[in-house]
């Protein structure tokens, strides 16, 4: 009896705080019919926001996957001074709120900054432009892919490994034909979840974005500039396209759970 009062009190809780929202936001995005919606979701601004959205997306997963293996092996495969500061160092973005990476990235690249100075004698502009968009989102996403391969890593050992090297095989035909299988899971999920974590970024970005429409607006600051504007159907329905990615995504992350466990 015990195990059913605490299985109905997790799903009550899941339902009351995941689901209950998202139906909320269902709801009101149609408030005012499917029509005002449509236009909303159409305005060049809003496609303009998706694709600026997405553009730094496909720039920040690559470059965090990258790092984020990288990492990882360092962490887990290298001994060398200073691995603990590392490790901790990974983490960091987790525990800084991302309003401040925003304002820090602000007083290093702004005019009396340290690096804004020099970007703006050589013609080019950091703040309140694509580059100071993705450095804020490469950072607040960093920690997901490498915190999914270091514990796989230390699971797996390095036994296959060393069999390899025994057997002839140089450092990258290593990499490629015995780790990289290994932690392929691994990675996908890092991925999915550093893309999640890019589609619905607000804090740092808007903090050096300057939320300039239909140019520096993301998706979920276009979300705040349409509910500031008394457009609640249009942000709520904004916000719906935002979540439906969200839940589109971390479905493939579940669906693909079961294939590590078959492997």
């Amino acid at each position: 009896m015990r195990k059913y009062v605490l299985r109905f009190t997790a799903l009550g809780y899941l339902l009351l705080v995941l689901l209950g929202p998202l139906v909320m936001v269902f709801v009101r995005a149609f408030d005012k019919g499917g029509d005002a919606l449509w236009a909303t979701l159409t305005d060049p601004n809003t496609l303009h926001a998706f694709k600026l959205t997405l553009v730094i997306t496909l720039i920040a997963v690559p470059l965090n996957t990258v790092f984020g293996v990288v990492c990882a092996l360092a962490i887990v495969r290298r001994r060398f001074p200073g691995a603990g500061l590392v490790n901790a160092v990974v983490d960091l973005p987790l525990a800084i709120s991302p309003v401040v990476v925003g304002l820090s990235l602000f007083l290093l690249y702004g005019r009396t900054g340290w690096f804004g100075p020099w970007f703006e004698r050589h013609g080019t502009q950091i703040l309140f432009s694509l580059p100071s968009m993705v450095i804020a989102t490469i950072f607040v996403s960093l920690p997901f892919v490498a915190r999914e391969v270091v514990p796989t890593l230390r699971e797996i050992g390095d036994e296959q490994e060393q069999a390899a090297r025994t057997l002839g095989a140089n450092g990258r035909q290593t990499f490629w034909r015995i780790t990289l299988p290994s932690i392929r899971w691994a990675i996908i999920y890092g991925v999915v979840l550093t893309t999640a974590r890019c589609l619905g970024e607000y804090g740092a970005v808007a903090v050096v974005s300057g939320n300039i429409e239909g140019r520096t607006q993301t998706a979920t600051l276009r979300v705040q500039d349409a509910y500031e504007n008394f457009n609640q159907a249009g942000a709520y329905g904004i916000a719906l396209v935002l979540a439906a990615m969200s839940v589109l995504v971390l479905v493939t992350m579940t669906l693909l759970k079961p294939k590590e466990d078959a492997a």
